[in-house]
């Protein structure tokens, strides 16, 4: 990984940025542009984050997201860089985006124009095409505030809430998302296709605030792409764009405190005792670890600390990694296979914190997009599945194994026969990885959940109140997890860091 001293690098204020995850480094592009030096600090030997790459037998597997949904967020990241998105990055949009594959056998694909997805509402539940409608209108209203309004703006305290109340109580913000889809449509297959985008950002569709209905809008606005060679290839071209800015990504750099002097940062302390001084410090790592552990005790706010302590977090998730020797070309490139239970498998994961016996799957393919994912001949796949974090009393080391057998019983069963005897590379992650390689608290694969007492300012802000030049980004901050979400959090920096050149 280059350092960036190929290049002369600009006489300004340095910049520092925790961890190599989609916030820090879309954050270390934005600081870049804004006139300052950047190093990058990653405690892993690869960048990422959550989505880091795994290549193994052949296969290359993306272990964390899998698709684009706003790739506008990106292009401004290249164009910042003077570099062209398109000229370096291939993205295939996806049709469907993917498949609803219910319990009973039926299915519905979540097709991109709107008149083939019409054409799906009246062959599954006909009934519901005028509710269907009305749904996709309040969606597209949901998007004007929650992404294209708030999204983007800091949320430095209750002065903000409130100038946001409004348009949140027009939209009954306080309502789940599953509420919202069950006022307009009443067959529960099409209740559960409207409402289980939350479980993509972490967020239990009967208990995540009505705004993220907002998802649909965004899907149908700007499509779902698969970027061409697996999302590590959005990686390795952001950290071009740091390198190439004359900036320092550094590889098995763990930070082990953030350094403050008087109510401001100074910079940062390394694992292996070396000091770095910064004027700005941006972390991408976990609010709970940034406040909790990398603060200095005598610095920490004890409010923030004890309200993330009490935090209600996300659920954990189950990946499955796998390869097969055949192809599986019937399979989309996306299948979510929902299991005979809704409302109560999700009580089983959030509130009881049981591993229940049943499940739901999401099932990747990226092979039915790019063959080049795998040997010739072979496919390349994972499936994931919701699951309880860590505060839940399930011993991993024990019940991983009998869960992937569960996993691949129903997947032999229903849409990939043979599977066993197909099955080469085999590898999988539980919340245990992502509390130990990734410091997630409880393990939760999405850091806080997303409750309307969890959003916005009552969310950990992206600058922050207790230390002056520390800003935060990614998941656990406004405005939440998801690819966009953690874009997002990081172009929000602008807003709320100065310009080098103005920096006090």
């Amino acid at each position: 990984m280059t350092d960036g001293s190929s290049k002369s690098v600009r006489s300004a204020r340095h910049a520092v940025v925790i961890g190599a995850g989609f916030g820090g480094l879309a954050a270390a592009v934005r600081l870049g542009a804004r006139g300052y030096r950047v190093t990058l600090l990653e405690a892993l030997d690869r960048p990422g984050g959550r989505a880091r790459v795994l290549r193994e037998g052949g296969h290359t597997f993306d272990l964390g997201p899998t698709i684009i949904t706003a790739p506008f967020l990106l292009e401004e990241l290249w164009r910042l860089a003077d570099r062209s998105f398109a000229g370096e990055i291939s993205l295939s949009a996806l049709d469907p985006f993917y498949r609803l594959r219910f319990s009973d056998g039926t299915t519905l694909d979540a097709r991109a124009r709107e008149e083939d997805l019409l054409d799906e509402i009246r062959r599954l539940a006909p009934a519901d095409e005028a509710g269907f409608r009305r749904f996709l209108a309040a969606s597209e209203e949901l998007y004007a505030l929650g992404f294209e309004s708030l999204a983007h703006r800091p949320f430095d305290g209750l002065g903000d809430m409130l100038r946001a109340l409004p348009g949140l109580v027009r939209l009954r913000a306080d309502r789940s998302v599953y509420r919202l889809a069950a006022r307009h449509v009443q067959d529960e297959r099409l209740r559960f296709a409207l409402s289980f985008h939350p479980l993509f950002v972490g967020g239990n569709p009967f208990t995540t605030t009505a705004v993220y209905g907002l998802i649909s809008a965004l899907e149908r606005r700007h499509g779902v792409h698969f970027v061409r060679g697996g999302t590590g290839q959005l990686v390795e071209g952001l950290v071009s764009l740091i390198t190439g800015q004359g900036n320092a990504v550094r590889l098995g750099a763990r930070v082990e405190e953030i350094l403050v002097t008087r109510r401001r940062v100074q910079g940062v302390r390394l694992a292996d005792g070396e000091t770095i001084a910064a004027d700005v410090v941006v972390s991408n790592a976990d609010p709970a670890t940034t406040y909790g552990r990398l603060v200095p005790s005598a610095a920490r706010p004890p409010a923030t600390v004890r309200r993330l302590s009490r935090a209600r977090y996300s659920m954990g998730v189950f990946v499955w990694y796998f390869g097969t020797r055949r192809r599986y070309p019937e399979v989309p490139h996306h299948t979510i296979l929902v299991g005979p239970r809704y409302r109560a498998l999700l009580e089983d994961i959030f509130d009881r914190q049981v591993l229940a016996g049943d499940f739901s799957l999401y099932l990747h393919r990226p092979t039915a997009t790019d063959a080049s994912l795998a040997p010739p001949g072979c496919d390349t796949f994972y499936a994931l599945s919701p699951v309880p974090n860590l505060r839940a009393a399930i011993d991993w080391t024990r019940e991983a194994e009998p869960y992937r057998c569960a996993i691949e019983r129903l997947l032999t069963s229903t849409l990939l026969p043979d599977l066993p005897a197909q099955r080469s590379v085999s590898r999988v992650l539980t919340p245990l990885d992502f509390r130990d390689e990734l410091d997630a608290p409880w393990g939760a694969a999405f850091s806080l959940q997303p409750l309307l007492s969890q959003s916005a300012a009552f969310r950990p802000h992206n600058r922050s109140s207790s230390l002056r030049h520390l800003y935060l980004v990614g998941a656990g901050t406004h405005p939440g997890a998801g690819v966009p979400g953690v874009l997002s959090s990081a172009r929000v920096l602008d807003a709320v860091v100065p310009h080098a050149a103005a920096l006090d």
